[in-house]
């Protein structure tokens, strides 16, 4: 059941034993992970998610045209930009407004660094948004020295210590942000007695198993449990965050790179959003017309088959276990390699070839965004098992009781943003001869994407 073991460098940190990520009690996992599920896959917070694509992308794309106006003459413009920077921002901004209700500005700090013009918000604003983006990923990237490293090296090696007290520093900021978020929310819900609330996750996560959860009436027998104390929604929040920012951002860096070297797929593709959102047209995306994006599909899981957002899934087994063919004692810690998985020749035909087509579903297949809300079922990877003949030869979300909650989230943002950028916008590599500039080690991340943006010749 356990990703790993306990690690005191962990609890150090203040994220050991609390949210889903960092817990090994199975009960406690339990108790998080329904109201964790409930909230992030309840058909308004998906509505709302589908909603903000759309704000943030007319934002972003306000950004691009005063970039490209900058440096063009006319109205047709065009400039030149690494893409995957736009892009980390766009899904932070995604995921952070989806959870709390709160925007975030970090389009509009980046935008900042590129041009003279600034961006239409205050000061504080932009520069509490760059902290946090800053903050996170240095949380993210430290937590490396808690998790692997003993305390006496973090506290006297000088050079390590200093990192682990600059890690500590943004930990405090973060959660100092979150806590005020959490906060500020209990106190709208208590003054809005009888009006409808947000439908973001954190509200879900305050209201759960109170009074004002629709949910909080159980038939007899079903355990009851508690309402979520504050360090579990902020643990909740702060997994979430870290696990739905980066991972998206890079798949969808990865896929415009494919694109960009598969002309007859990027056509192929066209053609299909094309024909469900007719261009020069007004459109509001809805959740039925992104289900119908089957060729779309089929890219977003061959990019990850070839180049998985996340490399290896971690299984610390608390019991004795067969694996292989061999018997391994409890405690037995286990790396997954889904790298290797997903290009392993028993399990696909010409598996170093970028190929869609082999993921391609017919229009009476069900649907990529059709997730079941009962999210203790694997679900997700039934077809390829088909093809393949093995189960687990293609993991995007992981499997299992722990499979990623967060994955129609996801989708929803990789759907949206094909529709957007790729419906209105041509974008081309500036050098196709250069290669993809990544860097591995448990996630794969797009480190540089340099690009031209124009508007697409409609």
């Amino acid at each position: 059941m356990p990703r790993a073991p306990f690690s005191r460098g962990m609890k150090e940190l203040l994220m050991a034993g609390i949210g889903l990520t960092n817990i090994n009690d199975f009960k406690s996992w339990k108790f998080n992970r329904q109201f964790f599920t409930r909230a992030i896959l309840s058909p308004n917070f998906n509505n709302e998610a589908i909603k903000w694509s759309y704000l943030l992308f007319e934002e972003l794309e306000g950004y691009w045209k005063s970039l490209g106006l900058a440096n063009s003459d006319g109205e047709e413009w065009t400039f030149e930009t690494d893409y995957s920077k736009w892009i980390h921002r766009f899904t932070h901004e995604m995921i952070v407004v989806s959870l709390t209700g709160e925007r975030s500005y970090s389009m509009g700090s980046y935008y900042n660094t590129l041009s003279p013009i600034k961006a239409p918000y205050p000061d504080a604003l932009i520069e509490d948004s760059d902290r946090f983006v800053k903050g996170m990923n240095q949380l993210i990237v430290g937590s490396a020295l808690f998790a692997f490293l003993n305390p006496f090296v973090r506290r006297y090696v000088p050079f390590i210590r200093g990192k682990a007290n600059e890690v500590l520093k943004h930990r405090d900021l973060i959660f100092e942000k979150l806590d005020k978020i959490i906060k500020k929310r209990r106190q709208e819900i208590e003054v809005m007695q009888n009006e409808d609330l947000k439908n973001d996750m954190l509200t879900s996560l305050i209201i759960a198993n109170t009074e004002r959860d629709v949910n909080y009436k159980k038939t007899v027998g079903e355990e009851i449990f508690p309402p979520m104390t504050d360090i579990e929604i902020r643990a909740n929040i702060l997994d979430a965050i870290v696990g739905g920012t980066d991972t998206t951002a890079n798949l969808f860096s990865f896929l415009t790179y494919y694109l960009c070297h598969y002309p007859e797929v990027k056509q192929k593709m066209l053609t299909e959003i094309d024909s469900i959102f007719p261009p020069n047209s007004s459109f509001q995306l809805t959740h039925s017309d992104l289900s119908k994006l089957k060729y779309c599909e089929a890219i977003i899981k061959e990019v990850e088959r070839l180049l998985p957002a996340t490399n290896i899934l971690a299984k610390y087994p608390s019991e004795p276990i067969e694996v292989g063919g061999y018997q391994w004692p409890a405690d037995t810690q286990f790396q997954i390699d889904l790298a290797t998985i997903h290009r392993h020749k028993d399990y696909w035909t010409n598996p170093e070839i970028f190929d869609p087509d082999r993921f391609f579903l017919d229009n009476k297949s069900e649907s990529y965004l059709n997730v079941k809300n009962d999210d203790l079922k694997d679900d997700h990877n039934e077809k390829e098992n088909q093809k393949t003949g093995q189960k687990y030869s293609f993991i995007m979300f992981g499997g299992g009781i722990r499979i990623c909650p967060g994955r129609k989230l996801a989708k929803i943002e990789l759907f949206s943003l094909m529709v957007y950028v790729f419906g209105k916008y041509n974008v081309e590599l500036i050098d196709m001869e250069a290669p993809l500039k990544t860097k591995s080690s448990i996630v794969t991340t797009c480190q540089e994407l340099m690009v031209k943006i124009k508007p697409r010749n409609l």
